[in-house]
């Protein structure tokens, strides 16, 4: 019965996504842009679906799997530097630069969650401090990569505005080593706040 209700959960944040990746998909800002912002998103959605059967990952990762992505297309259809809600927050709280990609990096920090559940279910590795510290260390790897191919985009369209909007640099040229501390501070904060709520979930899991 669990398994039932677990899967209706499932199949209800599968239709979510895709309902907000066709309004993604309708008339966005730069169709270059959102392929180079929506692609990490729609890759990780159609392995975790195909890979679903063998390998179930708890319902908390699917959640965090399914907010990244809806963030990812959010981020895709406006360009980051140009979500609406984030521009009124610059407009009114009198900031230099739309913030939606600072948030987004940071939030991403949750995507540790998703890297513990795999170390601990298909390595050897225990709960503890190398669990931690790999953990922390893969998501840092995951932000520097993405910062390298955003750097790459660049050097490849020799700084066409479609790159320009892909990075998202908007005037800071600390803006890759920003993105990498706020990756950093999310996931210290998530695997502090949110471990035991997922070690309830994984122990649930294994009762199924």
């Amino acid at each position: 019965m669990n398994n039932g209700k677990h899967f209706k959960i499932h199949v209800t944040l599968l239709a979510i996504v895709f309902i907000v990746f066709i309004w993604s998909v309708i008339k966005p800002s730069s169709y270059l842009d959102w392929l180079a912002e929506v692609s990490p998103g729609v890759v990780a959605i159609i392995v975790v679906v195909c890979i679903y059967n063998k390998f179930r990952f708890t319902t908390f990762s699917y959640f965090i799997i399914a907010l990244l992505s809806i963030l990812t297309f959010i981020g895709g259809h406006y360009t980051y530097s140009e979500v609406p809600l984030f521009n009124w927050i610059k407009e009114e709280f009198h900031l230099q630069r739309n913030h939606y990609d600072r948030f987004g990096h940071f939030i991403k920090g949750l995507v540790a969650i998703v890297i513990r559940e795999i170390l601990l279910r298909k390595t050897p590795l225990i709960k503890g401090a190398w669990l931690t510290g790999i953990t922390i260390s893969i998501v840092l790897a995951i932000a520097a990569l993405y910062e390298i191919i955003e750097w790459l985009s660049t050097k490849i369209s020799k700084g066409g505005k479609g790159a320009k909007d892909f990075l998202g640099m908007q005037g800071d040229r600390w803006d890759a080593q920003w993105d990498m501390f706020l990756a950093l501070l999310g996931t210290v904060l998530t695997l502090l706040f949110f471990t035991k709520l997922h070690d309830k979930f994984l122990k649930r899991l294994n009762k199924e």
